[in-house]
């Protein structure tokens, strides 16, 4: 049965964790800049209270078998650098989502993203066996829409008005996505960049 639950996925560079209330201090302080909100409204950390509404949220929705949230590790410092998540989960059809993925802005453009989201896909594609895996990001988000692209994932289109934001305004919804048939292409590629300078 496809079935996504909490596991801890690992590289070399970085470990995955089953995210938590217990992270509540760390998903803060990484997640204390305006910036990486910018496109994800609402702000998930402009308070300590508002990142525990978050995390409390996003424990109901692990509950519900609707979410399997991550936090990000750097293991050469073991800080939290970020969080990530499965949603959008589709057990009859076997394809989910990568989400709501946030990196504190020391480690952006660095090997981070690269290694959380080849952990995600591989466990998808190989341990858990989807056939589709999708990514979804803000039309005009242009920083997120290129580190998409460069882990291989293939442009699809955008949706139209598909979300109203905390600030009223309407988001139209940029979707890629990462099928089977390409999961060994897809894996080659980010494994020749995670072992470059490249990543």
């Amino acid at each position: 049965m496809f079935n996504p639950q909490f596991t801890i996925l690992k590289t070399d560079k970085v470990t995955l964790r089953p995210l938590s209330i217990n992270n509540l201090a760390e998903f803060y302080n990484a997640g204390s800049f305006p910036e990486i909100w910018t496109w994800s409204l609402p702000d998930k950390c402009t308070s300590l209270k508002a990142t525990e509404e978050w995390l409390f949220y996003s424990q109901q929705m692990a509950e519900q078998g609707q979410h399997v949230p991550f936090a990000i590790y750097d293991n050469a410092t073991n800080r939290f650098v970020g969080s990530t998540r499965y949603c959008s989960i589709n057990r009859e059809d076997r394809s989910l989502e990568i989400g709501f993925t946030f990196i504190t802005p020391e480690f952006q453009r660095s090997y981070i993203n690269t290694h959380a989201k080849y952990c995600l896909l591989k466990h998808a594609f190989e341990d858990l066996e989807a056939i589709r895996v999708e990514f979804k990001t803000h039309e005009n988000n242009k920083k997120s829409r290129n580190a998409i692209a460069r882990l291989g994932a293939k442009f699809e289109g955008i949706l139209r008005n598909q979300r109203i934001l905390s600030d009223g305004s309407y988001r139209n919804t940029v979707i890629f996505s990462i099928i089977d048939s390409e999961w060994q292409t897809v894996e080659e590629q980010l494994l020749n960049k995670m072992e470059s300078s490249y990543v």
